[in-house]
């Protein structure tokens, strides 16, 4: 497996938000882009579900998104059922 060099600046500023920072700000950051999933995400950064969530609030003021055609799917699905 490839390693990855991270510039050594980013050290002062990971340092104090604790272990696997660096790995959880480029799950979070893969996330908000759409590259990978949320559960993806929180794996990636050695998280569960629930603290992965509350990390992105923590530091990004939002946690688990919803796409559009999501929420259009299940409205969809519901008026089918009712």
């Amino acid at each position: 497996m490839k390693q990855i060099l991270i510039n050594d600046h980013f050290d002062e500023l990971l340092d104090p938000l604790g272990q696997n920072a660096a790995n959880f700000f480029l799950a979070a950051s893969l996330y908000f882009a759409h590259k990978i999933s949320f559960s993806a995400a929180a794996e990636l950064s050695e998280l569960s579900f629930d603290d992965f969530n509350a990390r992105l609030k923590e530091h990004f003021n939002k946690g688990f998104m919803l796409a559009d055609e999501d929420i259009e799917d299940d409205i969809t699905t519901i008026s089918k059922i009712q």
